[in-house]
């Protein structure tokens, strides 16, 4: 009989890569939310995959960057410390030969840590096969890693490989979680996310950083299938708030019915989805405010 392996794997890499896509598409279902912005994941997000050789519990992490307030402190430290705390680093990095300083700065961080290291080269659709040959010697220069995998998160491209090289650096061990399990995340903090998904996705540049979803409100309605949410977007600026919301209220009726479609699939029933919009300034630098919107205040202290 097969030994059944498990263990914690984190995915790490600068802003915008494709960490959360991968993820989503390693565990088959839609948990961390995408989009072309950087700094889209904030918070360490936990998902499961269980399969017959076993169990992965992923950590997408966010970013690491320099950091300007007091959530990118925090974002930075999430991430930091999540390399200490796995069995496999995943270190995520686009199809280039140039290697910037944000990528010698994870490097530093790698050279610290006794845990695996695969790079996986990202977004191989987008260059030809004999390129790619360059890009991994390019990378090989920079840290003795345990494996290479190029994979197209978005495309599916290669992601069974990786799988095979992620249990390959696992031990046997015991199913941390149900077979069912998908995440460990709340589903208000889910659909919190989903909704700043949409939010990201839609507006101009400067405003998505200077945005947090709260769940005022989720409830099941009596007697049927529908989900009763209501939900606040908060802001920094007024002017922001206008853009939100935009002309005769079309832009946040757009993240409205963008987000409800999602929400429904998750939750696979009804949605009525209410949106409103609020200016709190300087909330990212406000640890207050931060836990309020689901960041955890005791990770900025460790």
């Amino acid at each position: 009989m097969k030994k059944f392996k498990s263990g914690f794997v984190t995915l790490i890499g600068r802003p915008n890569v494709g960490k959360s896509t991968l993820m989503n598409r390693l565990i088959g279902q839609k948990i961390a939310i995408t989009s072309n912005k950087p700094q889209t994941t904030r918070n360490r997000i936990q998902t499961v995959y269980t399969g017959e050789e076993g169990q992965i519990i992923f950590l997408d992490t966010p970013g690491i960057h320099k950091a300007k307030n007091k959530l990118g402190e925090y974002m930075v430290s999430v991430a930091e410390r999540t390399l200490k705390e796995v069995d496999v680093i995943l270190w995520l990095v686009e199809p280039t030969t140039f290697i910037g300083a944000g990528e010698r700065h994870i490097a530093e961080q790698l050279k610290n840590v006794d845990t695996p290291v695969v790079l996986v080269i990202n977004k191989i659709d987008t260059v030809s096969k004999a390129e790619i040959l360059t890009f991994i010697s390019t990378y090989k220069d920079l840290l003795d890693f345990d494996d290479i995998v190029p994979v197209s998160a978005l495309k599916g491209e290669n992601t069974e490989d990786l799988m095979k090289t992620i249990f390959s650096h696992l031990e046997e061990g015991p199913c941390y979680y149900d077979e069912d399990t998908i995440t460990d995340q709340p589903e208000r903090q889910i659909v919190a996310e989903m909704i700043r998904e949409k939010a990201l996705r839609n507006l101009s540049e400067e405003v998505p950083h200077g945005i947090a979803v709260g769940i005022d409100r989720m409830r099941e309605r009596r007697g049927s299938d529908i989900i009763d949410i209501d939900a606040t977007i908060v802001c920094e600026r007024n002017s922001h708030k206008g853009i939100i919301i935009g002309k005769q209220g079309s832009m946040l009726k757009k993240i409205g019915s963008d987000a409800r479609r999602d929400i429904e699939n998750l939750l696979d029933c009804k949605v009525n989805l209410k949106l409103w919009v609020k200016v709190k300034k300087d909330w990212r630098d406000s640890d207050f405010l931060m836990k309020n919107f689901g960041y955890d205040s005791k990770e900025l202290e460790q």
